[in-house]
C-alpha cells in the first residue's frame, strides 16, 4: 500500500476520484472494515486475529445525460438515457494511484454499451457523518464472549463432548459519494458465532449459529447446552423412508428457505415470465394470495430501521441485474412489505423497471423479517415441539440448489440434527434427507407459526446476516429421498 494510501481519508479519497472523472455522472464507493475472528476446535482456542481493508470502487457512467434525477420517489414514464455503466473496484488505492482506477471505469463504461437499467443519477444529500473517521473493531468485542466461551469449552470436556467453532465480528463504514452532490456515510457492524458440538467418537453432531451486532447478546453457554442436549437426543437412531412428513422448521431452517425466496424476488424477472411470481400468460401476481387455504396469513417483510436487524438505508449496488441498479445508488429506503397478511404486495424493483411496469420503486434492503402473527408473536419452538404428537424436527439445511425458476422449487440436504417427536418429546435422531420443496409454496400449507427470532441461515447466513423468522409446522414436508450424508 502507498503512503498516500494509508494517509487519505475516504472522504478525501472520494472527492478526488470525483474530481479527476471525465465521465457523464460518477459514484464512487469506498468501504473501510476491521475484522475480529477467533476460532476453536476440540475443545482448545486455535486461532484468533484481526485484519483491516479498504475497497474504493468507481462507477462512471457515459454516452448519456445521467443529471440527478427530480425525484427519488417518482415513477418516470419518460424515455430514458440508454447510458453505460463501468463498474470497477480495487483494495490498496491511494490518493496517487486513484487516477488509474478512475480511467479503468471510464474505459469499461464505453465499452459496456447502453444499458437496459439507465437512469438518472440520485439528486444529492449529505449525511450529518459524513465527515466522521470510519468505526474500528477489535478483539475487546469478545471481551464478555471468550470466558463464557470457555465455560462452554469446560462444559463439554466434563461431559466427553467436543466443540468447534467460529466467531466474527466485522465493522464496516462505508462512504458514497457522487457527482450529483451524494455524500452519504453508514457504519454496519456484522457478527456471528457458529459452533458445532460432536460426541467423543464423532458419530453424533449438532450445529447452532447465532447473529449479533456486538455479542453482547450472544449467550454462548446456554447454546452449548442446548447442543449437548441435541447429541443427548441422537444416542437413539432411528431409520425412516422418504416421504411427506409432518415436519417443524426451526428459524434458522425457515432464514435458510427464505432468503432464496427473496433473492428470487425481482420484479424484473417476474414481468418477464420468469418467476414463481410471473402469472400465466403474462403479468405480476401483485394482489394475489400466497397463503392459499394456509389459516396463517404470513407478511414478510424489510425495514432498515428494523430493531435489532439496522441496515444500511440507502441502495449501494456495485453491479446492475435484475435485483438491483448501479444508477440507483443513494436511493433512500425505507419500510416494505413484500407479503403482507398473505398477498403478495411488492417485488424488488429498481427505478427503470418501476417506471416501465407502473408499479411501486421497491429496492431490496438488506433485512427480512417474516412473522405469522401481528408483531410476529407465537407460541416458542419448545412448545411447538411439546405440541406435536407425532412429527420431525430440523436443525438446518444445506446445499440449496434451483431446480425450477417457475415454481421456485428448491432441493438441498439436511443437516445437523434432524428427530423424531412422539408425544410432545424428542426420542431420537433420524437419517438425513435430500428434500424437494418451494419456499412459496410452502408459504400455503403452514399449519402454525411460531415466534417471530432473530435467527442465522446456515446456508446464507455468511452473505444475508440480518432476518427474524418464525418456526413452522409444515404437515407434509417434501423428504423425497434418504440422504447418506452425516
Amino acid at each position: 500500500m502507498s503512503q498516500n494510501s494509508s494517509q487519505a481519508t475516504p472522504q478525501q479519497l472520494v472527492e478526488k476520484a470525483l474530481e479527476l472523472s471525465r465521465a457523464d455522472g460518477a459514484v464512487v464507493i469506498v468501504d473501510a472494515a476491521t475484522d475480529a475472528n477467533l476460532r476453536w476446535a476440540n475443545n482448545t482456542l486455535t486461532t484468533n486475529g484481526v485484519s483491516a481493508s479498504q475497497t474504493v470502487t468507481v462507477i462512471s457512467v457515459k454516452n448519456g445525460t445521467v443529471g440527478a434525477a427530480k425525484s427519488q420517489t417518482q415513477t418516470q414514464t419518460q424515455t430514458q438515457p440508454k447510458a453505460g455503466a463501468g463498474v470497477v473496484g480495487r483494495s490498496g488505492v491511494g490518493l496517487d494511484t486513484i487516477e488509474d482506477l478512475v480511467r479503468a471505469s471510464e474505459r469499461a463504461a464505453e465499452d459496456a454499451g447502453p444499458a437496459d437499467d439507465a437512469a438518472e443519477l440520485v439528486p444529492g444529500r449529505v449525511a450529518a457523518d459524513w465527515d466522521a473517521a470510519p468505526e474500528e473493531t477489535g478483539i475487546s468485542v469478545f471481551g464478555a464472549f471468550a470466558p463464557a466461551l470457555g465455560e462452554a469449552i469446560e462444559a463439554a470436556r466434563a461431559d466427553g463432548s467436543l466443540l468447534f467453532g467460529y466467531a466474527e465480528h466485522t465493522l464496516s463504514t462505508q462512504y458514497l459519494g457522487s457527482s450529483t452532490g451524494l455524500r452519504l456515510r453508514h457504519v454496519q457492524p456484522t457478527g456471528s458465532v457458529q459452533l458445532n458440538a460432536k460426541s467423543g467418537d464423532r458419530s453424533r453432531s449438532a450445529w447452532a449459529g447465532v447473529p449479533t451486532a456486538d455479542f453482547a447478546d450472544v449467550d454462548i453457554v446456554a447454546v452449548g447446552r442446548d447442543l449437548a442436549r441435541r447429541l443427548d437426543w441422537a444416542k437413539r437412531r432411528i431409520d425412516l423412508p422418504a416421504g411427506r412428513y409432518p415436519t417443524i422448521l426451526p428459524p434458522t431452517a425457515v432464514a435458510d428457505l427464505l432468503i432464496y425466496a427473496y433473492w428470487s424476488s425481482s420484479l424484473r424477472d417476474a414481468k418477464d415470465g420468469r418467476s414463481v411470481f410471473s402469472k400465466t400468460g403474462g403479468g405480476v401476481k401483485f394482489g394475489e394470495s400466497v397463503s392459499g387455504s394456509s389459516p396463517v396469513k404470513v407478511t414478510l417483510r424489510s425495514d432498515p430501521a428494523a430493531p435489532g436487524l439496522e441496515c444500511t438505508p440507502y441502495v449501494d449496488a456495485y453491479s446492475s441485474d435484475a435485483f438491483m441498479s448501479v444508477f440507483d445508488n443513494g436511493l433512500e429506503l425505507g419500510p416494505t412489505d413484500w407479503i403482507r397478511d398473505g398477498v403478495l404486495t411488492s417485488l424488488a424493483a429498481t427505478r427503470r423497471t418501476a417506471a416501465q411496469t407502473g408499479a411501486p420503486l421497491t429496492p431490496p434492503v438488506d433485512n427480512l423479517i417474516l412473522e405469522g402473527a401481528p408483531g410476529g408473536a407465537g407460541p416458542s419452538l419448545a412448545d411447538m415441539v411439546a405440541a406435536t404428537d407425532d412429527g420431525l424436527l430440523l436443525t438446518c439445511l444445506w446445499y440449496i440448489r434451483e431446480v425450477d425458476p417457475q415454481t421456485l422449487l428448491l432441493t438441498g440436504l439436511t443437516r445437523d440434527g434432524v428427530y423424531k417427536v412422539e408425544g410432545g418429546e424428542v426420542v431420537g435422531e433420524v437419517n438425513n434427507f435430500r428434500f424437494n420443496e418451494s419456499p412459496v409454496a410452502l408459504l400455503s400449507r403452514i399449519a402454525e407459526a411460531g415466534q417471530t427470532v432473530r435467527t442465522y441461515s446456515r446456508e446464507w447466513g455468511d452473505n444475508f446476516n440480518r432476518t427474524a423468522m418464525p418456526a413452522l409446522r409444515i404437515p407434509d414436508f417434501n423428504m423425497s429421498s434418504v440422504s447418506q450424508a452425516s
